[in-house]
């Protein structure tokens, strides 16, 4: 080996050992650096847009729109049958939860992990009652529970209603 490269491999090898040497006869470690923090802040509320335009014409004669009138009320008859209308997919979608509660099951791996969500699912019924396709309208994020959702859903078979051909049907998965 040439002599320049040992000299050159001699004085990095001190000045290494006099930088780290200190420190490894102490036994002080470095300081850990400081622990993180979080802090949520509430959002900045958002001015309300005035309605009247930054710069008026003030030449042109007034046109401020006339206050708005209520819709008239609807006739007795419409007003009852719109609660009865509003109930039937409420009852549709009660006994859906219900056969669906026979059908579903509780994956062991997600009792496991400790993993709880709601899926939403959009049933679509034929006229005779049965179902003939599932899809996931809103996922749990975890899909083992999105696939014993659809599993079960499929499990239903018939249903015994016949009313709707959409039905969105909540599928919760909770751990007590």
């Amino acid at each position: 080996m040439p002599s320049r490269l040992i000299l050159a491999l001699a004085l990095s090898l001190a000045l290494h050992v006099s930088l780290l040497l200190p420190e490894a006869l102490t036994g002080s470690t470095p300081p850990a650096p400081p622990a993180l923090q979080a802090m949520l802040r509430l959002p900045v509320k958002a001015q309300v847009a005035n309605d009247e335009p930054l710069l008026k014409d003030t030449l042109a004669p007034d046109k401020t729109p006339a206050a708005a009138k209520p819709p008239p009320p609807a006739p007795r008859a419409a007003r009852a049958t719109q609660p009865a209308a509003k109930a039937v997919p409420r009852r549709e979608v009660e006994a859906a939860q219900r056969k669906l509660s026979e059908h579903l099951y509780y994956p062991p791996d997600a009792v496991s992990r400790g993993i709880e969500g709601e899926v939403r699912l959009i049933l679509t019924v034929t006229p005779n009652g049965s179902i003939s396709d599932v899809n996931i309208a809103v996922s749990s994020g975890h899909s083992v529970l999105d696939k014993a959702a659809i599993r079960a859903a499929w499990a239903m078979g018939k249903v015994n209603w016949g009313h709707s051909r959409e039905l969105i049907l909540p599928v919760i998965f909770r751990l007590e």
